[in-house]
């Protein structure tokens, strides 16, 4: 004999909206016994989340330029933010300098953002480093060794 499923994987905004009615309602009884339903339904309704709303893959530059422009933020107020100077943050934005690891911090801490979105490789325009594709790498002047 052939059980029906309770639950599916969420195809339609209607769904959607039944499966987050359902889950408020098992929230706001909150047994015990309720816990694994709870869990997959916010399981659904996470994996529809994701795919309905990605976010566009900017490089971090761009990214954030676009938090800037949003946030109605200029360069200069990227040096109190940072904790750089004015010259630094020019390079940032002009590709010319990477994003270090705790730009990156301060950057996803100020906007409420996950890291991995600033930490994404991207070329530089430095000619020293654009050969470098890994974000880590291009956080530094990389020095060419010389042979005597």
């Amino acid at each position: 004999m052939k059980s029906k499923l309770k639950y599916k994987i969420i195809k339609t905004r209607r769904q959607y909206n039944s499966y987050c009615k359902v889950l408020e309602e098992l929230l706001f009884k909150s047994k015990k016994a309720d816990e694994d339903e709870i869990e997959l339904i916010t399981l659904l309704i996470e994996k529809y989340d994701d795919e309905q709303y990605q976010l566009p893959e900017f490089d971090p530059i761009e990214l954030l330029k676009s938090l800037m422009s949003d946030h109605k933020l200029k360069a200069k107020d990227l040096t109190v933010i940072l904790g750089l100077t004015k010259g630094t943050v020019s390079k940032i934005l002009n590709y010319q300098k990477g994003l270090s690891k705790e730009t990156i911090r301060k950057l996803s801490e100020h906007f409420k953002m996950n890291q991995e979105a600033f930490n994404r490789p991207y070329k530089l325009k430095d000619p020293v480093n654009r050969k470098y594709k890994n974000a880590a790498l291009m956080n530094t002047q990389k020095r060419m060794k010389q042979t005597a």
